[in-house]
């Protein structure tokens, strides 16, 4: 790390005190921006100028091996000034609303700013120094990895915003299974007694309701005609008479309830001592629809002796009757799983100099935050410092802003 230059732009060749320099008689100086290919006044120690008359003030902030301080070197007609005899002050304005302050001790050859100066330095700032009773004050901007983009443009760019806060995190496991029919989901119609199909109602595939009417029996004792009517609400999978038939103990029709599905996953040996029964798993098809939340129940008493897993049954929803016996389904599942106080989506995350960020969100202008990070899953990563709970973040599109935030080159120089 070096020497950081604050930058920023400052008409320097206009006369001083005149109303395009922001100057006053009181010495109230607010610097703009120049053009792109201009930059601030820059002093001997590669900080920024500032001047009023024959009086100024070069801030740097310094980091070479230590938290960035504020180190400002005051001088009068080009000589230096003893920093005992300046009294200063900078105020900083960060997006937010978060105000930070620092009062200055003398140094050696500078004033040094109490405390260090937080990242990223991208703020507003205001300058005051009184010297020999008269006081200066200038204010300029120094912005970094800080962009702006409207609303319609963030809508177009598919940008979406969350909020920092607590989370869970655990490690992921993919898990892939098959749909098949809770076995409660299968009833067997059979005749009271055994005895000749007279008619039958249903076909293979018809919607039964539970009450209704599928064959008439002859009793092969009485002679009697009987009824059989359906135990249940389902679909007819299977019929196994038709008239004039015997019927005697098998199943005259099975009928099933396709709204109770299963899905029935493989566990690899490798995940037997972490994937467990009552386990949340969440569910969705091969072509990404979702199915939803899942509990995993126990492991049945076979496996899959072709690809050498063991298998695991969870009940899921069929929402829309879409889910069909035989699809192939795949569930997330996150294991060793800890609550933290503060995360923010593992995707959300890119890189910006030397650090990994986000970007925060104020109305229409975003800004990097830097973070420092802990546990790592694949939808969370723990935050430990670098950005406040509630604070609103990219959590997709970060890509896109990280691009603008680069094409508008807004940063300082480490």
């Amino acid at each position: 790390m070096k020497k950081l230059i604050i930058t920023a732009a400052m008409a320097l060749a206009l006369p001083l005190g005149l109303s395009a320099c922001g100057a006053s008689d009181s010495g109230e100086h607010a610097e703009k921006g120049h053009g792109e290919n201009e930059e601030a006044a820059k002093g001997p120690n590669g900080g920024r100028l500032l001047t009023d008359g024959d009086f100024a003030v070069e801030v740097t902030i310094f980091e070479e091996g230590q938290d960035p301080q504020f180190r400002v070197y005051a001088s009068r007609d080009g000589e230096p000034v003893d920093p005992k005899s300046v009294k200063l002050s900078i105020t900083l304005k960060r997006l937010g609303g978060v105000i930070n302050k620092f009062s200055f001790t003398p140094e050696g050859k500078y004033l040094l700013g109490q405390g260090a100066v937080e990242e990223p330095h991208s703020f507003d700032v205001e300058v005051v120094a009184v010297v020999d009773g008269k006081r200066s004050r200038w204010t300029y901007e120094s912005y970094e990895g800080r962009t702006t983009i409207t609303p319609e443009a963030a809508k177009q760019g598919g940008i979406e915003i969350g909020t920092a806060g607590p989370a869970k995190i655990g490690d992921a496991r993919e898990l892939y299974g098959t749909v098949e029919l809770d076995p409660s989901a299968i009833s067997e119609i059979r005749g009271q007694f055994p005895g000749r199909v007279v008619s039958v109602t249903k076909q293979v595939g018809d919607y039964v309701r539970k009450g209704d009417l599928l064959a008439r029996v002859e009793s092969s004792e009485s002679l009697q005609i009987y009824p059989v009517y359906s135990t249940v609400s389902g679909v007819v999978a299977e019929r196994g008479g038709n008239p004039g038939n015997m019927t005697g103990g098998e199943p005259l029709y099975v009928i099933t309830n396709p709204g109770a599905t299963t899905v029935v996953f493989n566990i690899f040996p490798r995940d037997l001592g972490i994937v467990r029964p009552g386990m949340r798993v969440d569910v969705e098809a091969q072509d990404g629809r979702i199915v939803g939340a899942a509990t995993l129940g126990r492991y049945l008493s076979e496996g899959n002796a072709e690809a050498g897993t063991a298998l695991i049954r969870a009940s899921i929803p069929n929402r829309g009757g879409w889910i069909r016996p035989g699809m192939t389904m795949r569930g997330r599942l996150n294991v060793n799983q800890e609550s933290v106080p503060l995360a923010v989506r593992t995707e959300a995350i890119q890189p910006f100099r030397d650090f990994q960020v986000v970007y925060a969100r104020y109305g229409d202008k975003y800004e990097v935050r830097m973070l420092e990070l802990g546990r790592k899953g694949k939808e969370f990563t723990e935050v430990l410092s670098g950005i406040e709970p509630g604070t609103p973040y990219v959590t997709e599109g970060s890509f896109l802003v990280r691009a603008d935030v680069e094409k508008s080159g807004a940063s300082h120089d480490h």
